[in-house]
């Protein structure tokens, strides 16, 4: 048997094919048999395989963007699905969010959900309604599970940044991460408007700006670009004060493989590994770089807070500007409809979309990866890599990560770093013997 969808008892009984349903099975089961036709969801639940609750939710404030990044995963790469999605997330939208994220919240007991307001651009939205939709799911979430906190970002290209901005997202408690390539013109060269005007000059102002109100900075995305300086880009970045640095593998698979990419080359390594040794040596910590601490962590034992690394079931779900549920959207750069699962905020809770098999496979650890994988020495800590990284077309989601090698260096240079460290401190304050 085998499971190509949501299953039919999670669909409304009043559309049991519901024609974004179908649309979206078509699609993954030409581009992605793995999981889409191959994964049996409902035996891994006979067999005992629970899911996961949603801890993060994507909300699509607005699907257009003020920039025309080049390389844009939303815009550039293979799902174009924004064309058809309104322009804005309208407010009864954002409230029907707020009442599914309560009632999921309230079901699994949850801690904690966090928030993170997207686009396209979301601060594209008038200072005064902002935070509207986070507004809407803190007062939902207070009534139907009040134990639970939420917390909240708005991801943003900074170019947009104003104080009055600052202001209303400061005083709703919601942080600003900001997406950037470098600290410099030169490596923002693909960060360009819609009439290919450069938008470094506004985004690091708003980024100076930001950098003056510490309790709302989140930190920094940047993709890594093999033609910049690693060290240049890192330092460069550091004058922005940021308290922590993302440095992205850029979103490529086996159908589309990265620049640089080819048998025996690991220039990804080669360039997060001249960061690393800055950071890493550097007299004091400047700021926090999340792929080192979160491979460093994992290497000890640790939980890592990622979906790009280690075992950890996927958390995140995405609600589009029209409502729709998805899977995470770097899965946009994989095939058109890679991210789609046919639900919707109006017809399935977040429940039912946890057996979907796109959403159970990011969900389960060393039995969704590649054989080889699965024996690797590295697997706790690689994990198989960044799942969209693992696509290969016509086959899915089952191969290494088109940066295997890459990862395979990063992990062991970082390890032996880790146990000259552990070694050196050992020698400096040897254990006490008792006498």
């Amino acid at each position: 048997m085998t499971h190509t969808g949501t299953s039919d008892a999670a669909l409304p009984a009043q559309d049991a094919a519901p024609t974004g349903h179908i649309a979206a099975q078509d699609a993954h089961a030409r581009h992605a048999p793995w999981p889409h036709t191959r994964l049996d969801v409902p035996a891994l639940r006979t067999a005992g395989h629970r899911s996961h609750p949603i801890r993060q939710f994507v909300l699509k404030t607005r699907s257009r963007c003020n920039l025309a990044c080049t390389y844009c995963y939303v815009y550039e790469l293979a799902d174009q699905s924004w064309r058809g999605q309104p322009a804005v997330m309208a407010p009864a939208t954002a409230h029907l969010a707020a009442q599914r994220i309560a009632e999921h919240a309230a079901a699994h007991d949850l801690p904690r959900v966090d928030l993170v307001l997207h686009g396209g651009e979301p601060l594209l939205t008038a200072p005064a309604q902002l935070a509207g939709p986070v507004e809407a799911v803190r007062a939902a979430v207070a009534e139907a599970a009040p134990r639970t906190r939420v917390t909240a970002t708005v991801q943003t290209n900074g170019t947009l940044l104003t104080r009055g901005r600052l202001a209303a997202l400061a005083a709703a408690g919601i942080r600003v991460g900001v997406s950037l390539d470098g600290g410099l013109p030169a490596h923002n060269a693909r960060r360009v408007d819609h009439t290919g005007r450069p938008g470094f000059g506004a985004a690091a102002r708003g980024l100076r700006l930001l950098a003056r109100h510490p309790d709302s900075y989140a930190g920094v995305l940047c993709v890594i670009d093999l033609a910049q300086d690693p060290v240049e880009t890192y330092e460069s970045l550091l004058a922005f004060a940021p308290p922590s640095l993302g440095l992205l593998l850029p979103l490529a698979n086996w159908s589309s493989p990265p620049a640089g990419h080819r048998p025996g080359a690991t220039p990804y390594a080669d360039w997060l590994l001249a960061v690393f040794e800055r950071w890493w040596h550097d007299g004091v910590r400047r700021t926090r770089i999340r792929i080192f601490e979160e491979i460093i962590a994992l290497l000890l034992g640790l939980p890592a807070a990622t979906e790009t690394l280690g075992l950890a079931p996927a958390a995140t779900a995405v609600i589009e500007t029209d409502g729709s549920i998805e899977q995470a959207d770097s899965l946009k750069s994989a095939y058109e409809g890679a991210a789609a699962t046919g639900a919707t905020l109006a017809t399935h809770s977040f429940d039912q979309i946890l057996d979907h098999p796109g959403f159970a496979a990011r969900q389960l650890g060393r039995d969704a990866l590649a054989a080889g994988c699965r024996a690797c020495e590295l697997v706790e800590v690689c994990g198989g890599g960044h799942y969209p990284h693992r696509y290969r077309a016509g086959e899915g989601f089952r191969q290494p990560s088109v940066y295997c090698a890459d990862l395979q260096v990063l992990i062991r240079h970082i390890a032996a770093a880790l146990k000259q460290a552990a070694s050196t401190a050992t020698a400096a304050h040897p254990p006490a013997v008792a006498s």
